[in-house]
């Protein structure tokens, strides 16, 4: 059993004499870790150095109490309640749509869809409105890059369509190679589903040009945000896409509930995901009329309290500043890349010039699985693997990585733990 460890841990303390590390002053982040529990505790002995936010980031108190707090105090079913914890519940609940919207920019909360993750989204993007204007023959555009969820939604509505999916390669530095990417663009093309940043590479897509580039061709955009939305400040009228998705558990909230954004017009002409309560207008058994978006797509019971959650985490973050924490994020991913780098055998994979605090690496000679387990037992938890993106493995030519990912709480000093956790892994090999 891991013992607990005081609100200042020595890393903490730490972070303080590193000695070069560039830091705005104004950022504390000894403050904004104690406000995370989980980071109080030891992994074997060792202070937790949580490095995995690209899978799954923590939670600050003020979304567990939120959430607490809603199953404590008012707690029931929404809409359509008479009762008051029903209208506490439904007020709650669509306050934190109101939250998502305006943490967006979406310009109505109509707008935003409530769905069980970014990976439902993108399925009910691909089985709505994919469906109805897809066909045989039309074009969808993906890069090496994507995510599992944003590749095999499109593999199958290809089974069912015959449309084509055709995927642009990167650049040896790991972007999108723009000139493939315009020449894949034509008369056929229906759809464009990228990554605004590579879960693996921590690559920053040039989303805005392409976006400007697929409406040309008259295609529409499919914007994957999940590791976008936690690192830096997004706006759906600056951005110009047609659709964007992100989940709340990188966000800092409750596993379970996402984000599906499009314009309203687009969402009202889309038929229903699934059929079930609350989505409808009236039912017979000779015919079902629906309710007007975004009810039209969140059959069933909601998740109430991960909602209530959700708008938690989106007030935490734009209580310390999207802009704040991409600056820290950016400060730790400088410090990262120089600390790694030095270190003999060790490859990094991603340098673009636009690029995520996300470092993925091989050493020589161990797996990354190999790697990870021993890290672990220094308390670093990185993730391991193909990442969900085993075509960009192909592309790499590697069977897997291990993936330092980093997030609003962590800290210089933990970046020396990491380095220091890696020399002890060669010491193995």
């Amino acid at each position: 059993m891991s013992e607990v460890l005081n609100r200042e841990t020595p890393l903490a303390a730490a972070e303080h004499a590193v000695p070069g590390a560039n830091r705005d002053a104004a950022y504390d982040v000894a403050r904004i870790r104690a406000d995370f529990p989980i980071l109080t505790r030891e992994v074997y002995g060792k202070p937790l150095v949580y490095l995995d936010n690209g899978a799954s980031a923590q939670k600050p108190v003020q979304v567990l109490d939120a959430m607490d707090e809603a199953y404590r105090r008012y707690y029931a079913n929404v809409h359509r309640g008479i009762h008051r914890l029903s209208q506490e519940a439904t007020d709650a609940f669509e306050a934190a749509r109101d939250k998502v919207a305006r943490f967006v920019g979406a310009p109505n909360h109509d707008e935003i869809v409530f769905t069980r993750g970014a990976t439902e989204a993108i399925n009910l993007v691909a089985n709505s409105w994919g469906q109805r204007h897809i066909g045989e023959g039309d074009e969808i555009v993906l890069t090496v890059l994507e995510h599992h969820a944003n590749i095999v939604p499109w593999q199958m509505l290809r089974e069912r369509t015959g449309c084509v999916l055709k995927v642009v390669p990167l650049t040896p530095e790991g972007s999108p190679d723009l000139q493939v990417y315009e020449s894949l663009l034509g008369p056929r093309t229906k759809l464009v589903a990228v990554a605004h940043i590579s879960n693996v590479l921590g690559t920053v897509l040039p989303v805005r040009q392409m976006i400007d580039m697929a409406h040309a061709a008259g295609a529409k955009v499919l914007l994957d945000g999940c590791q976008a939305a936690p690192h830096m400040p997004i706006d759906m009228r600056a951005l110009g896409c047609d659709f964007y998705v992100f989940s709340s558990h990188k966000l800092y909230g409750p596993t379970g509930i996402g984000v599906l954004w499009a314009p309203f017009e687009t969402l009202n002409e889309m038929p229903p995901y699934q059929g079930g309560g609350e989505m409808i207008d009236r039912v017979t058994f000779e015919e079902t009329t629906f309710k007007s978006p975004p009810h039209r797509f969140e059959a069933g019971t909601p998740a109430i309290v991960e909602a209530i959650g959700l708008g938690a985490a989106v007030d935490y973050v734009e209580g310390i500043g999207l802009d704040a924490i991409a600056a820290h994020e950016e400060s730790l991913l400088r410090y990262a890349t120089e600390r790694l780098s030095a270190i003999d055998g060790l490859t990094l994979y991603g340098t673009a010039k636009e690029k995520a605090a996300i470092l993925s690496f091989n050493l020589e000679g161990p797996h990354a699985h190999d790697v990870g387990t021993i890290l672990d037992r220094s308390g670093v938890a990185v993730r391991c693997g193909h990442h969900c993106a085993q075509p960009l493995m192909d592309f790499l030519d590697v069977p897997a990585t291990s993936r330092a990912s980093f997030g609003l709480y962590n800290t210089h000093a933990e970046v020396d733990a990491l380095a220091a956790a890696i020399e002890k892994v060669k010491d193995f090999f």
